[in-house]
């Protein structure tokens, strides 16, 4: 069995990778250069470094090996697409066909260009179900009443960003949205809220509506919590089965140590007991 990663930045390339090597799997990785970690060439039976927009030696480097199933892992700064690409004849055809660039729609179309090419390709988490977010309140600490407006105002608001292939995630405080999330990501979008905040704020991070779960699931792991703790953003609020999760364990105890709440909601905030 063989599977091709198509590797960007942060630990989903190597969780991935190192979980089907566990299952049996032969991992040919092609790493975004400049994005991907070289911790990702352990893991491999082979892997070939790329810059973004070199699409037919991506295709050739997985046909070489006989490879028929790939994922998209990890991370790309979304400030690297306008000045680290080097798109080749194929990659430009493809820009020129697209009407704009947002996540989704330039993710669903590359991805069926690798469909066309005979690559399949499969969810992130078809190996690793386990990182998925299951419902509930994860920690000690339940949502002031204050934090559990800003969640049932917020959770829409966040949805329609998402309609709207904005971001993923929204920062509330006082009843306000005091960030969105854009190309600087989520980290800067934490900070940005946190610094119009009164150290009360809630980060609201969910699929949107009409989220492909093959690729660009929201993902949250320590790192996140860390940075939500520097900027006084003490709320964190995902979506059931829709929010990959890094370090759980390691979240939990961070967030119990830090008087912090995590609270992943299964369906709709109404349907949710913990803002009743």
């Amino acid at each position: 069995m063989k599977v091709g990663v198509i590797a960007g930045n942060g630990q989903f390339p190597l969780l991935f990778s190192r979980a089907a090597k566990e299952k049996g799997y032969g991992v040919y990785a092609a790493a975004i250069k400049n994005e991907a970690s070289p911790d990702l060439e352990g893991l491999c039976e082979q892997i070939e470094w790329f810059h973004l927009g070199q699409v037919k030696k991506l295709i050739r480097f997985f046909r070489s090996h006989g490879v028929t199933e790939v994922v998209l892992v990890g991370g790309i700064k979304k400030t690297n697409i306008f000045k680290d690409i080097r798109p080749d004849t194929k990659a430009v055809a493809f820009l020129a066909r697209m009407r704009h660039t947002h996540d989704d729609t330039l993710l669903s179309a590359f991805s069926r260009l690798l469909e066309t090419e005979g690559l399949q390709v499969r969810s992130s988490t078809f190996l690793v179900p386990e990182i998925l977010a299951d419902g509930g309140l994860w920690t000690r600490k339940k949502p002031s009443t204050a934090q559990i407006k800003d969640i049932r105002t917020g959770w829409d608001i966040a949805k329609e960003i998402g309609r709207l292939d904005v971001g993923q995630c929204i920062v509330m405080g006082g009843g306000s949205v005091l960030a969105v999330e854009a190309i600087d990501g989520t980290d800067a979008t934490i900070r940005r809220g946190g610094s119009l905040g009164t150290g009360d704020a809630v980060l609201i991070k969910v699929s949107k509506p009409t989220q492909d779960m093959r690729f660009d699931v929201p993902a949250v792991g320590l790192q996140t919590l860390q940075t939500m703790k520097d900027a006084g953003v003490t709320g964190l609020v995902l979506e059931a089965g829709h929010a990959v999760v890094f370090d759980r364990d390691a979240m939990v105890a961070y967030a119990n140590d830090n008087g912090m709440t995590i609270l992943v909601v299964d369906g709709s905030p109404a349907r949710c007991s913990v803002l009743s």
